[in-house]
């Protein structure tokens, strides 16, 4: 099978807030990570809070740089749809679309044509064209989903966004995202929900305290969830 995306010995540390004289302190998000994403199939994340789920993701999609070990994406964009990621808030939602277009390679011109498309897909109506900081959670969420399947990215990053928003717009997105993965898109998902999980992933990784602890079969993945971390 292809490699899209390659991991290798990834960790990464964030300094602590502290006191002004104190000596700094780091903890550690990621630990020693390597795993494999191949084309065509979705790999779920699991783990429980604070595990390095979404610090994972910024790492794959060159958001955040590990302190060690290799990302190798050569010549694979990957698009992260997470609340909020990315959004200038003080800019409105068609100058973001315009922005996130701009980093996967498409011209401002490509992304002007999708206004109306943008627009209606995301429900948001003559709020397109307001400031995001405007937005309630669920409406930036409206915008980052359109703009990312709009975008079709060869690895789509998707971070617990199947899980906001009101029951129509969750039924929509999962729909689409269902349809997306049956015509070969290789995605990477993270999410609470075991039964999202065990509908939409061919196999899943499960964190703890920032380090894989299970790569493989997804039921096993979530009973040694259940069995180390909780309910």
């Amino acid at each position: 099978m292809d490699k899209m995306l390659s991991l290798s010995g990834v960790s990464l540390s964030f300094k602590k807030q502290g006191t002004l004289f104190a000596a700094p302190e780091y903890f550690t998000a990621l630990d020693d990570i390597s795993l494999e994403v191949f084309r065509g199939e979705t790999l779920g994340i699991i783990g429980g809070n604070g595990s390095g789920k979404s610090t994972l993701l910024r790492v794959m999609a060159g958001i955040f740089r590990p302190d060690m070990g290799t990302v190798d994406r050569e010549n694979v964009t990957a698009s992260l749809l997470a609340l909020q990621a990315g959004f200038d808030l003080n800019l409105s939602g068609a100058d973001n679309a315009v922005l996130s277009g701009l980093f996967q390679g498409y011209s401002r011109s490509d992304m002007e044509k999708q206004f109306a498309y943008l627009e209606k897909e995301s429900g948001l109506s003559r709020f397109f064209y307001q400031p995001v900081r405007t937005y309630s959670h669920g409406m930036r969420a409206r915008l980052g989903f359109a703009v990312s399947i709009l975008l079709q990215p060869d690895v789509l990053l998707l971070d617990e966004v199947l899980m906001v928003g009101d029951e129509g717009f969750r039924t929509k997105a999962e729909a689409i995202i269902s349809g997306r993965l049956r015509s070969n898109q290789t995605a990477v998902l993270v999410s609470h929900s075991f039964p999202q999980v065990e509908r939409l992933c061919d196999r899943a990784i499960l964190l703890d305290r920032g380090r894989c602890i299970f790569s493989g079969d997804v039921s096993e993945a979530i009973g040694l969830y259940r069995e180390r971390i909780g309910p």
